[in-house]
């Protein structure tokens, strides 16, 4: 019993240690087909008379399984954004593909910047890493 407690305590080391070298904060989201980062910062929301803003929120980013999706989870109440695609075109930037809001993102190793609205609601991040 001993050795299967040795063997798992191993391997959760290792996936422990991929992990956490697999987020480094000089990853940039447009280099790697999957990604993670926390950015801190100034997030704000607003739909209709409901209005959120915070200079101390956070927004975590996922670059999932596609490589061209992302997801953005903010802090502070403010709903999630998932299932964003990009199409990255030259040297770290990503355009906007198959969409109807009005859109400004622009996301790297050390920065998230957003501007995103779609039906009447606006999302907003000026946030670093």
């Amino acid at each position: 019993m001993k050795n299967v407690f040795k063997i798992l305590g191993v391997f959760v080391l290792l996936f422990t240690a991929f992990s956490l070298s697999s987020c480094r904060d000089d990853d940039d989201p447009a280099d790697n087909d999957f990604f993670a980062g926390t950015y801190k910062g100034s997030v704000g929301y607003t739909d209709g008379s409901n209005n959120i803003s915070t200079d101390n929120g956070e927004v975590f980013v996922t670059k999932i399984a596609s490589g061209t999706k992302y997801n953005f989870r903010f802090s502070s109440g403010i709903p999630d954004l998932n299932g964003l695609e990009f199409e990255k075109q030259g040297d770290n930037t990503l355009v906007m593909v198959n969409s109807n809001a009005l859109v400004y993102v622009r996301i790297d190793n050390n920065e998230l910047k957003m501007l995103y609205t779609v039906d009447g609601k606006t999302w907003r991040a000026n946030c670093t890493r």
